[in-house]
């Protein structure tokens, strides 16, 4: 006997993919979106390119995770730059909610406008179930805003995978450099080409 994980009733709620074109919304349309309420802070969506896409669910160990490499950063990030977490930065046409960033000057600096892309040092991304989206669709974003370190926290295979050099010149927005650090490694925080401190990657997945 087959066992289905999803309701006949939510079946058919499902609404079908389009076929037709869809509109895509400028960043100023969206935080329109949220200043009339049609948006709400409980509504789990970001704006990805244009999209307005869902986000993930959290489980346990992608809150943990985020817990303990919010925590690391704090503990050595200098003077002039704070640490972020899971609230949106303002792109070209992209307003994601990255897990973790470091961020230029003081919290307070930002109370008319969200961080930019000229305000972060690194941006970073728990990835379980989120995986794929990291390492394609957010890592273009990132690349194409000029964010210089990319870190993503592969919790499906016990590694961080740090990006580096964005790279706009193909047709594609991408990060030339690519590092990966296993749980025996040390991944280096990088802010303005600095390190500024080393952390153990085993500290941060476990």
């Amino acid at each position: 006997m087959s066992i289905s994980t999803r309701s006949d009733a939510d079946s058919k709620n499902l609404a079908p993919v389009p076929t037709e074109p869809v509109w895509r919304f400028s960043v100023f349309a969206y935080h329109e979106m949220i200043r009339l309420g049609i948006l709400t802070s409980d509504d789990p969506v970001e704006l990805l390119e244009g999209w307005i896409i869902q986000k993930m669910p959290k489980n346990p160990p992608h809150r943990v995770a985020n817990k303990l490499v919010r925590n690391a950063l704090e503990e050595i990030v200098p003077a002039g730059w704070y640490v972020d977490a899971q609230e949106p930065v303002t792109l070209k046409d992209s307003e994601p909610e990255p897990d973790v960033v470091i961020v230029q000057c003081d919290t307070r600096d930002y109370t008319e406008r969200h961080p930019g892309s000229n305000d972060l040092a690194l941006v970073v991304e728990i990835a379980d179930s989120t995986l794929e989206r990291d390492r394609t669709y957010k890592k273009r974003i990132y690349a194409c805003a000029g964010i210089p370190v990319y870190w993503i926290v592969n919790l499906i295979e016990q590694q961080i995978e740090v990006y580096t050099q964005p790279d706009v010149s193909g047709e594609e927005a991408t990060y030339i450099g690519r590092s990966c650090y296993d749980l025996s490694s040390q991944v280096s925080v990088m802010i303005e080409g600095c390190e500024v401190g080393r952390l153990n990657v085993r500290d941060l997945l476990s």
